[in-house]
């Protein structure tokens, strides 16, 4: 019985295997965490998602245009006796910049870590304050 060699069996079912071998060894990176801001008239407050973060593992940068936030999430090192450990957990090191659209006094920051968020109250520069100043015309002479 003659059998026709096809070379495109062999390249899928290595490339089935590699995948596979992949998916077992890599481990999962931390992902950039989530920002929600809003902006008021007397300052801009940021909202950062740190979950399984330490606050010791933070590190807060503020510009005047700009923050900086760098953390870890730590691994936790477990021994097993009998059997293998698959985590989906993300760990490692992150680093985000968030610009800012107004101006801030970063001499004033106030931060509030808790259950995993962060809370930062970036007060508004003065001139960032006063940028609209209305103008009284009064009484206009004819």
């Amino acid at each position: 019985m003659l059998v026709r060699y096809n070379p495109w069996n062999d390249m899928n079912a290595i490339t089935r295997q590699l995948d596979s071998l992949f998916q077992e060894v890599s481990a999962p990176t931390f992902r950039t965490p989530a920002a929600e801001l809003h902006e008021t008239d007397e300052a801009v407050h940021l909202k950062l998602e740190l979950p399984g973060v330490d606050a010791k593992d933070v590190d807060i940068e503020v510009t005047e245009n700009a923050v900086k936030v760098v953390a870890e999430r730590k691994t936790e090192t477990k021994t097993e006796e009998n059997g293998r450990t698959r985590s989906e957990f993300y760990y490692g090191k992150f680093q985000r910049v968030i610009p800012l659209r107004a101006r801030v006094q970063n001499t004033a920051v106030t931060a509030e870590y808790k259950d995993g968020i962060l809370n930062l109250t970036l007060p508004k520069s003065e001139a960032e304050k006063n940028k609209v100043v209305k103008v009284n015309l009064g009484e206009v002479s004819a």
